[in-house]
């Protein structure tokens, strides 16, 4: 089950943080962030980059400070790492998360 939320900047823009399976291991989950100007507008960049059945439902988890910081110091405003947070790592880029596998 995915949780997730949001926070509205003063600005005017959002951050939506979501917990999503992962796409390259069965069973890990990972923290997806995004910076966009509205929460439909940050759903849809998450599609347009191959996690098609992304829904946010509901404020359960909301972006902590840190994670919020940490997106927006991102020029790509697009950031992901495993959850729970079990060892120290830094946040990655989502092309990081959805690099095509290549054949050996």
């Amino acid at each position: 089950m995915s949780g997730g939320g949001f926070v509205r900047l003063p600005g005017g823009s959002v951050v939506v943080a979501l917990t999503l399976p992962s796409p390259e291991a069965e069973g890990r989950m990972v923290r997806v962030l995004v910076h966009s100007v509205n929460r439909a507008r940050a759903l849809t960049r998450l599609r347009n980059h191959g996690l098609r059945a992304v829904y946010l439902r509901g404020n359960a988890h909301p972006p902590t400070p840190d994670e919020i910081t940490a997106v927006l110091h991102h020029p790509d405003g697009l950031l992901w790492r495993t959850a729970p947070q079990e060892t120290v790592e830094l946040w990655h880029p989502i092309r990081a998360l959805l690099r095509p596998v290549r054949p050996a």
